[in-house]
């Protein structure tokens, strides 16, 4: 399913976009994070889930503040994937938070991809805001009960493409063996893929273990942790590439926004993958 493409090129406040030398020739360096926004918001101690509990169902003034605090981070980077999302509910003021990001951190392209709803109370999502255009944006459901979906990004046309999947996984185990399988199925054969995503699952658990082999992935990540964000003890978030791609300056990022902390990378891609400035 093909999704539309929101294009901010005529937002009236403008934002610099900090451009990176290419450290390889004919290649440059791309700038990525995956962030559990956890709908706006902020957690730093585990009795938040309980003080902050009604943040789920009804709007408050901290959620924006919270927002405008991750719009600041995200503006560093170029290409940026989001989880749990509200794209519009009554508990985030209808404010589609992917779009409200992409206008406060200087983004020209963005997408959303809904997989609840909660009447009008939420609309859970995946997000994406990019500084390269993306040349198609396909939206997946992914298999078990209703809720969890992909994105899968790509980005260039005929010359050197890379792709990019945005994922939520689902709190079962046998729901997410399920979805890494439809996800390996996927991505099979593709060149240049980086998969991120809260997959709820560390890196050696069996279901991971299928994506990893099946998916022709890497963990650059290594042993970093991001989950709770005040006190990370568990890797649920993951940035995993295919061979194919250089990575560095891999990362678990000190911003306690959410109960997830970002992780973020750098990427070498052709040259012929241009940025847009919003």
């Amino acid at each position: 399913m093909e999704q539309v493409i929101g294009d901010r090129n005529k937002l009236e406040k403008k934002f610099g976009v900090v451009e990176q030398a290419a450290l390889l020739p004919g290649f440059q360096r791309l700038s990525l994070v995956s962030y559990n926004i956890q709908a706006g918001i902020h957690s730093s101690r585990y009795h938040h889930y309980l003080t902050n509990s009604w943040q789920h169902l009804l709007p408050t003034r901290k959620k924006r503040e919270n927002l405008e605090r991750i719009a600041g981070l995200l503006r560093t980077f170029d290409v940026v994937g989001l989880q749990e999302v509200d794209s519009g509910g009554s508990r985030s003021e209808f404010i589609d938070q992917t779009e409200y990001l992409a206008y406060h951190a200087g983004f020209p392209y963005w997408s959303n991809q809904i997989n609840r709803r909660l009447g009008r109370l939420a609309l859970h999502s995946n997000g994406l805001l990019s500084r390269l255009k993306p040349h198609s944006i396909h939206d997946y459901k992914l298999p078990g009960l209703p809720g969890r979906g992909a994105l899968l990004i790509r980005f260039g046309e005929n010359e050197a493409p890379f792709y990019l999947c945005i994922l939520h996984l689902a709190l079962g185990r046998n729901a997410r063996k399920k979805q890494l399988g439809f996800v390996s199925e996927l991505i099979r054969g593709l060149p240049r893929v980086i998969v991120m995503g809260d997959l709820n699952c560390e890196i050696d658990s069996p279901e991971m273990k299928l994506l990893l082999k099946q998916g022709c992935l890497v963990d650059p990540l290594q042993d970093l942790k991001t989950y709770p964000s005040w006190n990370p003890r568990r890797k649920l978030d993951h940035l995993l590439v295919t061979p194919d791609l250089r990575t560095e300056n891999v990362r678990a990022i000190n911003f306690p926004g959410s109960d997830h902390l970002p992780v973020a990378m750098d990427i070498f891609v052709p040259v012929t993958h241009k940025k847009g400035v919003a």
